[in-house]
């Protein structure tokens, strides 16, 4: 008797599904990824090999290079009433364009007498000035002292939380700078602060 030949279908696998799944997580990470900020100067940092992730939020960073310090603080919010209680302190009254343009700062490296000039330059205007660095030193108009206070303050008013701080300085860089600003945040009770460094291997 003949055998009976069962015809043969090919396999179709539909991937509808699949490929709007993909999408969907590759729109997560592109809209939820922190892109990485430019410094306003080289820096080379030292390397360390602790991996220890820098927080989004309650964190300001104080960079150190070429003799310059510059200031940054996380969050808009936390930058609108950092800058407000620096126009209270210096009798400055800032803009709301100004106001908008300073929370939208990664970075101030300038002294307080040009933030106003500086703030209503345009990005690319900003991207191409030369900033001289926020003025640090051991007197009572020590500029790096206030930002430092009043970004604290801020962080407080609007998350509750106590700052954290943290030093990005350059290796190359002279001791009196770094002693100014330990200093600086000393004169606040700040004796616990971070050292951001790059990432080296372990030595076998």
């Amino acid at each position: 008797m003949a055998r009976a030949k069962v015809a043969r279908k090919s396999t179709a696998i539909d991937m509808t599904a699949m490929c709007d799944v993909a999408f969907l997580l590759l729109t997560f990470f592109i809209l939820s990824a922190k892109p990485k900020v430019q410094d306003p100067v080289h820096a080379d940092i030292p390397a360390s090999t602790t991996i220890q992730a820098l927080p989004e939020n309650d964190f300001s960073s104080l960079l150190v290079a070429q003799g310059k310090v510059f200031f940054s603080v996380e969050g808009a919010e936390v930058r609108v009433e950092t800058l407000k209680g620096m126009g209270d302190q210096y009798k400055i009254a800032f803009t709301p364009e100004e106001i908008k343009a300073f929370s939208n700062l990664d970075n101030v490296g300038v002294s307080i007498q040009y933030l106003k000039q500086y703030l209503n330059l345009t990005t690319k205007e900003r991207a191409s000035v030369a900033q001289t660095g926020v003025p640090v030193d051991t007197t009572d108009t020590n500029e790096l002292y206030w930002w430092v206070k009043n970004a604290r303050k801020a962080d407080k008013l609007v998350h509750n939380k106590e700052l954290r701080i943290a030093i990005k300085g350059d290796s190359k860089e002279e001791y009196p700078t770094i002693a100014k600003i330990i200093k600086t945040l000393q004169k606040q009770k700040v004796n616990k602060f971070g050292l951001i460094t790059s990432l080296r291997t372990v030595a076998k």
